[in-house]
This record gives C-alpha cells, structure tokens and sequence, in this order.
C-alpha cells in the first residue's frame, strides 16, 4: 500500500511538474525576444539578435514540450517534496537559457541574476517546511564549491569557459547541493562528460566551433542527471 502511495505520488508530481514548467515555457517566447542586448567583441558578428530569437515560428510549442519533459522528469524523480518548486522554476528558466546559449553562446545575466533570488528564497522555504538546516547549510557550501570550481577554470583560460557559464554553475550547484553531495558530484561530472562528447560531436559534424560552442545546455542537462542518477549513484558509492 506504501509503495502504491509513494507511486502515485510521484505521478501526480510528474504531472504537475510537466504542466508548471511546460506552460511557463509556452510563454518564453516575448521574454527571449525583450532581453537585452549585450556588448560584445569586435570578432562576435555572428550574434543573433534577441528579437529574432523570440519570433522564430513553432518556439512556444517546442520550448513548451522541452518543459513538459523537463518537468515531468523533476517531478517524478524529486518527488512531492517542498524542494521541487525551487527546482521547476529552475527547470524553465534552464529551458530559456539553453535556447539561447545554443544559439548564441550566451547566457544573459538578465535572466540569471534574478533567478538567485527566487531559488534562494524557494530553497530557504523548503528548508522550514522539511525542518532541515543540514539541507540548507549543504546547498551554501555546494554553491561555493561548484561556482569556485567554475570560476577557477573561467580565470585560468576564459577563452574556453564563459563567464554567463559561472554564474549558472552556482545557480545549479544550490538545488543539486539542497538533495545532496552525490546529486552535486553526479550532476558537476554529467555536465563535463556530455560537454565533452555532445561538444566533440558537434563540432565533428561542424554544427558548432571546435573551440568555442555552448556549454550551458550541457551543464542544465548534466544537472537533470544528476536529480536522476545522483541518488543511485550514492547508494551504489556507499555500499562498495
């Protein structure tokens, strides 16, 4: 009988989570098309402007069914707990910002920055209601940890890492850090080995730069993993 409770819980979360963040996904369209635009380089001639992005046809329906899996996907697998709105949120924000960084190889700070102050203030929530300061404390030092790590390799070669790369890392390493060291580790290492062989295949195929292509969707898509595998993965780790 638990085990049926526990099940369709889940489910109803799933369908939850793929309705809140696949609906607000249908409306990112005019907000991709009012972002800012950035000051770039001399060499970034290749820009797409905002504007173009958000009116491209058929974008609300597919960011739309990218967000119904997304967020089925953090339903099901986070499960009804306080912490999943702090994670559909940023489930759709991730889904606008891989749009665009795939075809720009940005990530606007516009939707970045304040995307911190609602997942801190969902994560705060989160901590009150479950009772657990351990979470909250874990979330704080993850978010040193991946964004530190992000933010070293940004300073030692910035051609290769962007600095819109970093201001997310610490944005992912909070919600993974808030369920636990082995979602952070799987998520951080997931993000890295799909950047490394998504990127190398792309450029194989000359879809993108060999030396410089997006790695935000990367790094939302390694963070997904590790909502998916990370607890597996602990559990696995810890009986060895």
């Amino acid at each position: 009988m638990r085990l049926r409770c526990t099940l369709v819980s889940a489910q109803l979360a799933a369908v939850v989570g793929a309705l809140v963040v696949g609906g607000a996904c249908l409306l990112a369209p005019p907000v991709v098309a009012r972002l800012p635009e950035p000051k770039l380089d001399s060499d970034r001639t290749d820009k797409v402007p905002y504007a173009e992005l958000g009116a491209r046809r058929g974008l609300a329906v597919k960011l739309g069914i990218a967000g119904l899996l997304v967020g089925a996907t953090l339903g099901w697998f986070v499960g009804p707990e306080p912490v999943l709105a702090a994670w559909l949120f940023l489930g759709a924000v991730g889904v606008v910002l891989a749009y665009v960084d795939a075809q720009t190889r940005l990530l606007p700070t516009r939707l970045i920055a304040p995307s911190y102050a609602v997942v801190v203030a969902l994560l705060l929530l989160a901590g009150w209601l479950d009772d657990d300061g351990d979470a909250l404390v874990r979330a704080a030092l993850a978010w040193a940890a991946m964004g530190g790590f992000y933010f070293v390799m940004w300073f030692v070669y910035p051609k290769g890492l962007g600095y819109g790369d970093v201001r997310l890392s610490g944005l992912l390493g909070l919600c993974l850090g808030y369920l636990g060291w082995a979602e952070l580790v799987t998520g951080m290492y997931a993000g890295f080995l799909l950047g490394g062989l998504g990127g190398g295949l792309l450029s194989l195929l000359r879809i993108v730069d060999r030396k410089r292509y997006p790695f935000g969707p990367f790094m939302l898509l390694g963070a997904l993993v590790g909502v998916v595998l990370g607890q597996p993965f602990g559990d696995w780790y810890t009986s060895r």
